[in-house]
């Protein structure tokens, strides 16, 4: 596990800068760093050594030294890779994954992407050709930021060093921000920044000669198989999933996993036991109120399979985290499942360098309730397009004009779902704030420059393009390409980087991921229930009442938090002269939410991502001014 970054130009890039952009992601590498630079590219990673700790240093090379490259994450069948390699006449120098890279990059070129199983974003230069190959893996697990000026490509593993060439605009994309409000994410391929952009997830960029071209070469096959007996798909599940474990155990540092009480982390945990001659160490997060608290749930799993436990609760006092946690995250950012996620990484890194999760099961095997939602939708009969325009305008119109969390407005979402059709249902389910929310507190200025800009249109597009042959099919293909690698993913990777930890998902296997695509719907989700084949399939492995248990997540109290804890903060940086100097916002309609929310409407869904935005430019603007990366005090005025 690395960070990495580097400048390919066709002039002679500055290799000064590519040691700055890598000197502000040493979280992610803090065991050494590595620089190659030549007359059109220069090179550098940081290096968090997890396998093949003595001889793994990079950046790697070809026998000849045409072929260079700087990688992160992990190879899980790098042995197989260097047998193969060998075979073919290559001479390998070290024993772990990153020096395949080069050796397949000269058998297969950007094809070498359909022979690697695991996580990694990297990049292989070509010397001779003057082609630069970046490639991000499949699902998303770990990212890589780009960008080019038709003569210079800049990458990085994070932000922050793309941030650190002083030509680099960083002007606020309002396309990005009006997304990003939406979802409570950036999506790909947009960065917070004009300028930057992410290579999206299972793509490759080729820069030659000052121009990128980027394809997609991975996306999982939907079409449903026949399935004769259910017991012998559960059995096939089983196995997946233990080998797709066994292969994420191997380390040559310490390793643990993340144990929430959810199915999918404990079924992780239970493949890990029956894999492993020593008890497993576990880490869990539990809340003060007993709602958000699942600390029983994953007793009950550490008990059967006699783990060396570990628990923290997080408690109001603590979230005075909060702007060192927005100084992580490359943009904005508001799932605040990011608190609880900071947290165990905090913990488990005290015990262990990697650290195993349940990421990936619910996209996978349809782990969600608005699955079964849109399951049960299709019984819904279509209706002329005038009737379905006129309820869609009914139920907009209940929403827009009833309070939160009433039963007058779960009518008009109701109303509203019902009349749509399937795309603009789902995407009305994965939109946090709505288009009235968002343009109740727009600016003029930022109301003119997103005039004819949808963000429902994104998830939409999507659903429509998925090839799956059902609603629910198409559902889990859009959060597999959107929700899966812009939320979850990018809350994993920052949090664990955050303190040099590195996580591994079974789950995200593409093995397993491709198997499962194939699955008819009706073992995924039946009627209201939810991951149907997993839970009988890992039924055996669990104690039978956390099976029962509904899903819960990884939530946090945060309407409640807002009226107590972080009411300060939220009046400070939402109402204050740089937040009312921005010109995104209007300040009357910001301080008016923020009063009815304290009077007891929940106003979460908008004021967070709002407060999150301003806590991470602030914090953006502190690492700029003193050249480090650390965020500053998030109720002062960096900016005016």
């Amino acid at each position: 596990m690395c960070g990495i970054a580097g400048i390919a130009s066709t002039t002679a890039p500055d290799p000064e800068i590519v040691r700055r952009m890598c000197d502000v992601i040493a979280h992610r590498g803090p065991d050494g760093a590595g620089f190659y630079n030549d007359d059109r590219v220069a090179l550098g990673m940081r290096r968090l050594a997890i396998i093949d700790v003595a001889t793994g240093d990079q950046p790697v090379h070809s026998e000849d030294g045409q072929v260079v490259a700087v990688f992160n994450g992990e190879v899980y069948n790098f042995a197989e890779l260097r047998q193969d390699l060998a075979r073919r006449g290559h001479t390998l120098r070290s024993t772990g994954d990153s020096e395949c890279l080069v050796h397949l990059y000269e058998e297969y070129g950007a094809d070498m992407v359909h022979r690697l199983r695991g996580m990694f974003a990297f990049a292989v230069w070509d010397r001779a050709r003057g082609r630069l190959l970046l490639a991000r893996d499949r699902v998303g697990k770990k990212p890589l930021y780009w960008r080019s000026d038709g003569e210079t490509i800049w990458f990085g593993s994070e932000l922050k060093s793309l941030e650190q060439d002083p030509g680099m605009s960083r002007e606020t994309d309002p396309v990005a921000l009006h997304h990003y409000l939406s979802y409570h994410y950036v999506p790909a391929p947009w960065s917070i920044y004009r300028e930057a952009r992410k290579l999206p997830p299972g793509h490759v960029l080729v820069w030659e000669r000052g121009r990128a071209t980027l394809h997609r070469y991975w996306t999982p096959d939907p079409a449903t198989r026949e399935v004769a007996d259910e017991n012998e798909e559960e059995e096939r599940l089983r196995e997946l999933l233990l080998e797709a474990t066994r292969i994420r155990m191997v380390s040559e540092r310490p390793v643990g996993a993340f144990l929430s009480g959810g199915i999918d982390s404990s079924a992780v945990v239970a493949a890990m036991a029956m894999q492993s001659p020593e008890p497993i160490r576990t880490f869990c997060i539990g809340f003060e109120d007993s709602r958000y608290d699942e600390r029983h749930k994953a007793r009950m799993v550490a008990d059967r399979y006699g783990t060396d436990h570990h628990e923290l609760v997080v408690t109001q006092g603590m979230l005075d985290v909060l702007p060192r946690l927005a100084g992580h995250f490359d943009e904005p950012f508001a799932d605040s499942s990011a608190i609880p996620s900071f947290y165990v990484a905090e913990l488990s890194r005290r015990h262990v360098t990697v650290a195993l999760n349940g990421d990936g099961g619910d996209e996978s095997f349809g782990g969600y309730q608005r699955y079964a939602l849109m399951n049960m939708a299709r019984r819904i009969p279509a209706l002329p397009r005038p009737l379905a325009a006129a309820g869609a305008r009914l139920g907009a119109t209940i929403v827009e004009r009833s309070d939160y969390g009433t039963l007058r407005r779960r009518l008009g979402r109701l109303i509203r779902f019902a009349a749509e059709p399937p795309s603009r249902r789902y995407a009305g389910l994965m939109c946090c704030c709505t288009e009235d929310q968002k343009w109740g507190i727009y600016s003029d200025e930022l109301r003119v420059l997103l005039s004819e800009v949808d963000s429902g249109a994104l998830v939409e597009d999507l659903f429509l393009r998925s090839r799956a042959e059902t609603d629910l099919g198409r559902a889990l293909d859009v959060d597999i390409a959107s929700y899966l690698p812009g939320d979850l993913l990018v809350k994993v990777d920052t949090t664990t980087m955050a303190h040099s930890l590195e996580g591994r998902s079974p789950f995200l296997d593409h093995h397993l991921m491709e198997w499962a695509a194939g699955l008819p719907a009706s073992l995924k989700v039946r009627n209201r229930q939810t991951k149907l084949l997993l839970r009988r399939a890992v039924a055996p492995w669990l104690p039978g009442e956390l099976l029962d248990y509904p899903k819960q997540g990884f939530g946090v109290p945060l309407a409640a938090w807002l009226r107590g804890e972080l009411r300060d903060l939220a009046w400070a940086v939402l109402t204050d002269g740089t937040a009312r100097g921005r010109g995104l916002f209007r300040p009357p309609a910001v301080r008016d939410l923020l009063l009815r929310h304290m009077g007891g409407a929940d106003h979460s869904a908008i004021l967070w991502p709002l407060m999150q935005f301003e806590l991470w430019d602030r914090a953006r603007a502190v690492q700029a001014n003193v050249g480090v990366a650390c965020a500053g005090d998030p109720t002062g005025s960096a900016r005016g």
